[in-house]
């Protein structure tokens, strides 16, 4: 994928705000349209946090990279909010791996999204760093732990990686939520935490589901269990096999089941949000219903499973979702009709031209 112009032009001027404005669609569209409804500095706030987490990521998912490469750079990663001297060696390392253009470009320019993190008010810089700094050290963890690939093999494990890098964002948005937004107070913000790590963790284990077989194949990583596997008959080994669809296909299945218990759990969260905050209700609403929607096909498709698979809905579908979902956020019992049809059978409206 080629870089959009406003990168090059923002790299070109060395432009804190343009760079992390201009990567972000580059790295992830469905967050991009979710943080540019966001006000001032909760959507500055959003947007770094999101940058810093894909860096980190980034490094986690390098292919190629020794474990204790790996470990270093996550902690001059950790160190650069205080540290020059490690901000500028954690920069210098970045530049030797490979991957995805738009995250190198993101992660090779990692100071450009450190300048502007330090232009939010210092709470916010705290709440951030907060939960930052601890989902770099699951993901330093779990690289050290699986020094040739990641290859998850519990249930709890599993639970525990999905803690590291999702359920993480789930309490700093929901921290950023509280931070900013007058209309969640104490009382709404003890309501929300108790639902904020399953609204994360969800999203977090359709994108396993779905992308079983790329992350196998271009990551070398497995995140469904070893446990599930054996349990019918397989192995991490022997995930991608045709001859084994079927078996790897229920090894599925309490994941499967998982998604969906915290998917009910992650709308229980988005309708606790309160209508007068309509900007988050529209930052949390379509990534939940493209969750709802790849989740039901995934039940019924083997593709994850077959190498160079994937689940994926329509773009039609997709537009469908933010269109419906935008004029239906402010009403409790229209997101409910809309996730109930989304469960069914794809939602696609007839367009124009």
């Amino acid at each position: 994928m080629s870089l959009p112009a406003p990168v090059y032009d923002a790299l070109s001027r060395r432009d804190a705000a343009r760079f992390c404005e201009a990567i972000l669609p580059a790295v992830s569209r469905t967050f991009a349209l979710g943080i540019k409804v966001l006000p001032g500095d909760l959507g500055q706030a959003v947007l770094d946090a999101y940058l810093l987490c894909r860096i980190a990521d980034t490094v986690e998912d390098a292919p190629g990279i020794d474990p204790q490469v790996k470990a270093a750079l996550f902690d001059d990663f950790l160190a650069a909010f205080d540290d020059p001297t490690a901000l500028a060696r954690f920069n210098e390392g970045v530049q030797l791996l490979t991957g995805d253009e738009a995250h190198l470009t993101l992660t090779q320019n990692t100071p450009l999204v450190f300048a502007h993190f330090q232009q939010l008010p210092p709470n916010t810089q705290a709440l951030v760093r907060k939960w930052v700094a601890e989902m770099a050290v699951g993901m330093r963890k779990f690289v050290l732990l699986y020094p040739n690939g990641i290859r998850i093999q519990t249930i709890d494990e599993y639970k525990e990686y999905c803690y590291y890098v999702a359920g993480t964002v789930g309490y700093m948005l929901t921290d950023l939520w509280h931070e900013h937004s007058p209309s969640i107070g104490s009382k709404r913000y003890e309501i929300l935490r108790e639902r904020c790590r399953a609204f994360a963790e969800a999203l977090q284990t359709v994108n396993i589901l779905k992308d079983v077989a790329i992350d196998a194949e271009k990551e070398n990583s497995v995140y469904v269990p070893e446990e599930l596997l054996r349990a019918h008959g397989s192995s991490q080994s022997s995930i991608l096999a045709p001859e084994l669809i079927a078996r790897n296909r229920e090894a599925l299945s309490q994941l499967i089941k998982l998604a969906w218990h915290d998917l009910e759990e992650a709308l229980v969260y988005l309708l606790d949000i309160p209508r007068r905050a309509v900007s988050i209700r529209l930052f949390c609403i379509l990534p939940l219903l493209l969750a709802y929607a790849t989740l039901r096909d995934l039940v019924k498709s083997n593709a994850m499973l077959t190498p160079g698979g994937s689940v994926k809905i329509t773009r039609r579908e997709v537009k469908s979702l933010l269109m419906t979902g935008s004029m239906l956020v402010m009403s409790n019992a229209g997101v409910r009709w809309l996730v109930a049809r989304v469960r069914r059978r794809s939602f696609e409206l007839a367009f124009a031209g």
